[in-house]
């Protein structure tokens, strides 16, 4: 009796901690795919590079890293809500009618990569 009672709540703890585990890795992941980002404009200035982002998901995103022909650069910190947008400046030099890989990383590690053709 004593033993089987034991077996309940050693069966009990471990489902209790299955589903907790459970939930931290499925609300992350919920997180991770409601980043949904999209650039709407770029503008290339004097020794910067600005990009309109949208943030069309549905969690907040904090951009962690930006690459510009897959060297890190220096930008501005941008941070969005839902639904929110903003400039993300980048500070590189570039050349003029030259195609540029500009790729971001959001904290949670969503990739947003694209090409821009800087004006002639």
């Amino acid at each position: 009796m004593l033993s089987s009672l034991l077996l309940t709540v050693i069966a009990v703890a471990g489902m209790s901690i299955a589903i907790g585990a459970t939930y931290v890795i499925t609300d992350g992941l919920h997180d991770n795919m409601g980043e949904r980002l999209i650039v709407e404009d770029v503008w290339f200035t004097s020794n910067q590079i600005s990009l309109y982002v949208r943030n069309v998901g549905k969690v907040a995103v904090n951009v962690d890293a930006v690459y510009v022909d897959q060297t890190q650069q220096s930008y501005t910190p941008l941070a969005l809500e839902p639904n929110k947008h903003g400039w993300l400046n980048v500070t590189c030099s570039w050349d003029a009618d030259s195609a540029y890989e500009i790729k971001f990383v959001t904290r949670r590690g969503t990739i947003v990569v694209d090409y821009y053709l800087s004006p002639v």
